[in-house]
């Protein structure tokens, strides 16, 4: 059998490979949907995502006779952004063949790096943190496939468990359909009358996300998200990063922030689904693929969308029962599509 060489990906070249590894070894999967590799530059650049300023991290490729097989990245925050609960020393970016030991090969690579480092336990994928995109699918494999969200092949996380990884936490998206009338219905709290005179909800200020919104968005985050498990705050300078592209790719009914009482409480960012407008781009925009892109962009009809950002004021957290009451807890019910971390 042909040796498996597994290498840091330090090189321009290596960089760009390792980019576009997912879109080699998944082709054509049912599920799957190619990621645009400027997309995957921005994720992963040193240059472009702040995230790599809290973290020492090292990107791995690996090849058989000269062919590009998996990828892995290892990462170990800084003292000073240690995860809530969860372990510092972290793997992600986890893509391969179905081949075992190709995977051996690049968690072993990634295990030894962190080792070097003063790993007695590791967490993943994070890819490239909690912050992006997360976990590893075990489930909804072909279910409509979610820009930003990761996708993994069904062999792959049985690799990783028979590698003597466990599951460290259930990860769980949720699918919500309603129907057009359903979402033309106003809130019900907000047809309250003890409520209407003190809730306002407005959309984000794109004339002005990096001169007061993404700092009030950065507060609201992490405010509400501070104690949860693998918690690493999201920097004020992260979403000063992505301002940039949710000012051409969000449109602003997309947004809202709620404030109550003249005080803001509670933020949200929705995206379009973009991959229904570039699953046939084979993740390329060159030589066609950005006329193509621009020409669907200005005209289609969005069908799905995900929640990209979202906090509620830790202080108001479980304090809705659903029917527009402050005083309980409120759960909901929909069709999950399951990730975890190993």
């Amino acid at each position: 059998m042909a040796r498996i060489d597994v290498v840091p990906a330090n090189s321009l070249w290596q960089f760009l490979g390792y980019s576009k590894l997912p879109r080699l070894c998944y082709a054509g999967m049912p599920g799957f949907v190619p990621p645009l590799d400027v997309e995957q530059w921005m994720l992963h650049s040193r240059a472009f995502n702040p995230h790599f300023k809290l973290v020492e991290a090292q990107k791995f490729l690996a090849s058989r006779d000269g062919k590009l097989v998996g990828r892995v990245s290892a990462q170990v925050y800084k003292d000073d952004y240690a995860p809530v609960a969860a372990s510092r020393w972290q793997f992600g970016s986890l893509d391969a063949i179905d081949d075992i030991d190709v995977v051996r090969a690049l968690t072993g690579a990634a295990e030894r790096w962190l080792e070097a480092r003063g790993a007695d336990r590791i967490h993943g994928p994070f890819s490239p943190s909690i912050n992006r995109e997360l976990g590893m699918l075990v489930e909804g494999f072909e279910s409509v496939p979610m820009f930003l969200t990761p996708w993994h092949p069904p062999y792959l996380h049985r690799h990783v468990e028979s590698l003597g990884y466990e599951k460290a936490r259930d990860l769980i998206s949720y699918v919500l359909k309603k129907s057009p009338e359903e979402w033309s219905k106003r809130a019900r709290i907000s047809n309250r009358p003890e409520w209407r005179d003190r809730l306002e909800i407005r959309q984000i200020d794109f004339s002005r996300l990096k001169k007061g919104e993404t700092a009030l968005m950065s507060d609201l985050f992490n405010d509400a998200w501070r104690d949860n498990w693998g918690y690493v705050p999201f920097t004020q300078a992260e979403f000063d990063s992505i301002a940039d592209a949710l000012r051409v790719a969000t449109p602003p009914e997309f947004t809202m922030v709620i404030e109550l009482d003249n005080q803001p409480k509670a933020f949200l960012v929705a995206v379009p689904n973009f991959f229904e407008i570039i699953a046939d781009l084979r993740g390329r925009l060159l030589p066609l693929g950005v006329m193509r892109l621009i020409s669907r962009f200005r005209t289609h009809k969005y069908k799905t969308g995900r929640v990209l950002l979202l906090g509620l004021r830790k202080e108001l957290q479980h304090s809705c029962d659903g029917r527009g009451n402050f005083d309980g807890g409120h759960r909901g019910a929909a069709t999950p599509l399951c990730g975890s971390l190993y």
